[in-house]
């Protein structure tokens, strides 16, 4: 069961949904999760970000204000759920009496998630926090964009989703370890705590370099050359990040002299020197398209992508090689699937994302029905 809004608690049930697992979404009455109104609008009315981040779910309503709705969703988180997740404000679900310590007690087998935006403990841990805060407060702006130039957040809801796969990761692991014990736990995980993780590489480099990492761009620091660049029709990324593929990259742009230059001749030189490096590279690279540097360098070896938009990549020959985008019968709509396959066969999409209160009946009739039995 998911009491859960917006995305990263959406996306952590929609990976156990892909599973396998029968996710009932729990919303306020009347107006729902507030992911319904983000994004673009279908034609149908159904907002792009819900879309994405509820299939594979049923969908209920419940008042959490009133009494005897929060005595109903209690009785049946206990009774009929193995996992609960939710991310509502700090101290919300415990003041219900929905929290962990209540419901495991009534039911040691629950395995119980809280996602937090700053963690379960700390100064911090009653505040709250979307996505693009957790990317500045945790640092992840500080190495994102280029030097010089203003913040800029990742382009996607990476701490989001992030967050909501390490959700998904310790419920399966407790569930896993449930089997051995027949107890249940409480996972926690946190926006700030993902953010974090995703700064391991940054701050390792920090503490052996005693010096703040640098922006980027598009490159990685470090390493060179390693980044986009200009081409006739747009921007290529190029990835020579060893001595031999330097060299190939240099007899591909006609220039097998600048591995001899003294600038040039290791990794530690080049990225060094990589202001100089990116001009004689951009001048050539500018003269021809993305197609005709890829073809050459996928000749010798040399690592390249275009650097593509939405609806390129949705009509690329892999992706659709791959089934990434998913549809049902009814409908032309494609949502990305599960990035995992099974024996070859990836999850199939199998419903739509609930409309509001859509299974209301079915799940509360269910629930009566197992009580009785």
């Amino acid at each position: 069961m998911e009491i859960g809004t917006s995305v990263a608690a959406p996306y952590a049930t929609w990976i156990l949904a892909a599973l396998g697992m029968d996710v009932v979404k729990v919303e306020p009455r009347g107006r729902g999760d507030d992911a319904r109104q983000w994004g673009g609008m279908f034609e149908d009315g159904r907002g792009s970000y819900f879309e994405a981040l509820n299939r594979d779910k049923r969908g209920i309503t419940v008042d959490l204000r009133d009494p005897t709705e929060r005595t109903w969703l209690r009785d049946y988180a206990v009774e009929h759920c193995d996992v609960v997740l939710q991310n509502l404000r700090a101290g919300t679900v415990d003041g219900y009496g929905l929290g962990a310590v209540d419901l495991i007690a009534a039911n040691p087998r629950m395995i119980y998630c809280n996602l937090h935006a700053f963690g379960a403990s700390g100064p911090l841990k009653d505040k709250p926090g979307y996505d693009p805060l957790m990317q500045a407060f945790g640092g992840l702006m500080s190495v994102t964009g280029h030097e010089g130039q203003p913040a800029l957040r990742v382009g996607t809801s990476i701490i989001d989703m992030g967050t909501g796969m390490w959700c998904a990761i310790g419920i399966l692991a407790s569930l896993f370890k449930r089997q051995e014990t027949g107890r249940g736990a409480i996972v926690d995980a946190s926006l700030y705590e993902t953010a974090l993780a995703w700064m391991t590489n940054p701050m390792a480099t920090a503490q052996a370099t005693g010096e703040e990492p640098r922006r980027g761009g598009s490159g990685m620091i470090g390493i060179a050359p390693y980044q986009a660049y200009p081409c006739a029709d747009g921007e290529l990324v190029v990835a020579a990040p060893n001595d031999r593929l330097f060299r190939s990259l240099c007899d591909v742009l006609a220039h097998p002299e600048w591995p001899n230059d003294a600038r040039f001749t290791n990794n530690r030189d080049r990225y060094t020197n990589l202001a100089a490096l990116n001009e004689l590279l951009a001048a050539v690279l500018k003269t021809e398209t993305r197609d005709h540097w890829q073809a050459k360098l996928a000749d010798v070896g040399v690592p390249s992508a275009p650097v593509r938009r939405v609806f390129e990549v949705m009509n690329e020959p892999q992706t659709q090689a791959l089934g990434m985008l998913q549809n049902l019968p009814d409908t032309e709509r494609g949502l990305i699937g599960m990035p995992l396959s099974f024996n070859g066969e990836r999850p199939p999409l199998r419903r739509w994302a609930p409309t509001l209160g859509e299974h209301d009946d079915a799940v509360r009739a269910e629930a009566e029905a197992a009580s009785k039995s």
